[in-house]
């Protein structure tokens, strides 16, 4: 659905704490996001770091403004948040129970989202009572058992390592039919093969061409003209996202252990280290960035572990190196691109080793983001 934006500092948490650093962020996602498609981004507030120029500078629509229960129940508090919603910003608060649900009928009526601990005694009852023009979202997921648990609620949930978390399966672990073409065409791509041996492999399945055309037509590509043919596709793809295309689609091979919100993570995380590579190392290489980061989660959304993909397909050793290792500048980028992904990752450190500033990576997350929702797979 979206994500939730902080601060990072050197050497501690990246909750923003101070009126300075809220207002900070919020200026700039004001300049950083304008049209960009990034899905909602939920922001931290309370009313003294908010302006009049401020909210006008920010793209309303994809806003959603979170508040302290606090900050919403003094004077003056329930126009603001009529005011706020009227310019069209989504509005949740925090710590929420059911008294308040009984109680603030009115204020109710302007939020559009109410975070809940997940472990709240509450829970279920606070589910229960929830208008049903509120979502529900719970924070701090802590696992994928919780996850589901809050899925089977109709809730939503902030989380912030559970892409990292086994998540547990009876399904087998052994690439099934579709994985094992998706592999070929790989390995084909990889070689150079020729385009019309590549055109006849994607053209036995069906499957495979719809979801190639769907794919290079999407609002991620921007190209003026549609593709009407696998032949076509392949030629305005060249080889180099043409085997990202096809990693995406390895990626949800194995439907028993498919988690949309894995899956997007992972082309976030991938898209995000290509970027950071733009302008540092050559395009061939900013490309394998990707493949870096995409392949960084491929071992939980297949099954089996990632020495073992890797074994399948002859990638670059820098790659191999990276994903077993973390070495070379590969494995640097991997580790800035996931530590950007927590609240203490250390990202500040790892951006300043690979000479790169704030407002670069802050950048190409932001990207990132919006390029992922552009994209069909």
């Amino acid at each position: 659905m979206g994500y939730k934006l902080a601060w990072q500092r050197a050497g501690q948490g990246a909750i923003a704490t101070t009126e300075a650093e809220a207002r900070e962020l919020l200026t700039f996602v004001a300049e950083s996001v304008t049209e960009a498609k990034t899905g909602l981004l939920f922001l931290d507030v309370s009313s003294e770091v908010l302006s009049v120029k401020l909210l006008q500078a920010m793209s309303q629509q994809a806003q959603v403004l979170i508040f302290q229960r606090e900050d919403l129940l003094g004077a003056g508090a329930a126009s603001l948040a009529a005011s706020l919603r009227e310019q069209g910003f989504g509005l949740a608060l925090r710590n929420v129970d059911l008294a308040f649900l009984q109680t603030h009928d009115p204020l109710l009526q302007h939020l559009t989202h109410a975070v809940v601990g997940h472990d709240h005694p509450e829970l279920a009852e606070i589910s229960e009572k929830m208008p049903s023009s509120l979502c529900l979202v719970l924070d701090d997921i802590p696992d994928w058992k919780k996850f589901d648990d809050c899925a089977a609620l109709g809730a939503c949930g902030f989380f912030e390592n559970l892409c990292l978390a086994p998540r547990e399966s009876n399904a087998p672990t052994l690439l099934g039919p579709q994985a094992m073409q998706i592999l070929q065409l790989m390995q084909m791509v990889q070689g150079n093969a020729d385009m019309r041996h590549l055109e006849k492999v994607l053209k036995s399945d069906d499957n495979l061409s719809y979801k190639l055309l769907s794919y290079i037509n999407s609002a991620g590509f921007g190209l003026k003209v549609e593709i009407d043919s696998p032949r076509h596709a392949v030629a305005m793809l060249g080889y180099a996202p043409l085997f990202r295309w096809l990693l995406l689609l390895l990626a949800r091979t194995n439907t028993a252990r498919f988690s949309p919100a894995l899956m997007q993570a992972a082309m976030v995380r991938g898209r995000f280290a290509e970027l950071l590579g733009h302008g540092v190392l050559s395009k061939r290489e900013a490309e394998n960035l990707f493949v870096v980061g995409m392949f960084s989660f491929l071992d939980r959304m297949l099954g089996i572990p990632i020495k073992e993909v890797l074994g399948l397909l002859a990638l670059p050793e820098a790659v191999a190196q990276a994903l077993i290792l973390h070495e070379g500048v590969y494995g640097s980028v991997l580790e800035l691109a996931e530590a950007c992904e927590r609240e203490a990752g250390g990202a500040v450190g790892l951006a300043e080793a690979l000479s790169m500033t704030p407002a670069q990576v802050n950048q190409a997350h932001v990207s990132a983001l919006a390029w992922v929702q552009a994209i069909k797979v």
